[in-house]
């Protein structure tokens, strides 16, 4: 008697094409999720980029890879893919997506039918070419535009969208703009250099006042040994330097 096992599902964790079409998506992909995950750091959230997001078990031809996600009640980690069937049942409620060359209408209206069927909470359709952004946000079953995104805050990130002097600008809650990695190490090491001359500048003002603080006690030395010098003399002399 035989038993038959049934083969173990495999869900592929690639589909062999480039995660990005050019170097001006690739920038805005690694830049928001490098900045979200400094954000959203210290937090249970995981915040990826080009993932495979499989939301049913057992289908594996239902999948998508947006071009970052956020799932926040989920720990951060490698995976290959994200199982949501592994992850409590919870779908990523952020996701952003950066207009590449290759983009079709019917891809993009594919991918935004995957979004509001599988439950993101929060769509985010980034046009690098023009600097606009289009959000949605859900309403029951669906996801509905936002009609104003200047100065639109996202209710689960606290990302605040903004076009300046012709620039697409993110902005945290602290109220840093959102940048590449080259820009913000940049931010850093300028930074570092500004308070490496503070300090430098302040350990010189403390060792002129130790010179100064020196050479006052120097001169009160002298004075004193002076004066020693002067009793010394009027003791010799028979006059009690206390008594004058």
């Amino acid at each position: 008697m035989s038993i038959d096992i049934a083969p173990a599902v495999v869900y592929p964790e690639s589909d062999g094409l480039p995660m990005a079409d050019n170097t001006i998506q690739w920038d805005w992909m690694v830049k928001i999720v490098g900045e979200l995950r400094e954000l959203l750091a210290g937090q249970r959230v995981f915040v990826t980029g080009n993932l495979f997001w499989y939301p049913v078990e057992g289908e594996t031809t239902v999948v998508t890879a947006p071009d970052v996600m956020v799932a926040f009640d989920r720990p951060s980690g490698d995976r290959g893919s994200y199982k949501q069937w592994e992850e409590d049942d919870i779908a990523p409620q952020v996701v952003f997506e950066i207009l590449s060359p290759s983009n079709t209408d019917d891809d993009l209206d594919t991918r935004f039918a995957f979004f509001e069927a599988h439950g993101v909470e929060e769509y985010y359709f980034i046009d690098p070419y023009e600097n606009t952004v289009l959000g949605y946000r859900r309403r029951g079953r669906r996801l509905v535009q936002v009609h104003r995104m200047q100065g639109f805050v996202s209710p689960r990130l606290g990302v605040k969208f903004e076009r300046l002097d012709g620039e697409l600008i993110l902005t945290g809650p602290d109220g840093r703009r959102f940048q590449t990695r080259e820009d913000r190490v940049a931010e850093i090491v300028a930074e570092w250099k500004r308070t490496e001359a503070l300090f430098a500048a302040e350990q010189a003002r403390s060792d002129q006042l130790a010179r100064h603080v020196e050479d006052e006690k120097k001169r009160a030395d002298e004075a004193a040994k002076r004066a020693d010098a002067y009793a010394t003399k009027l003791r010799a002399l028979g006059i009690d330097p206390d008594e004058q």
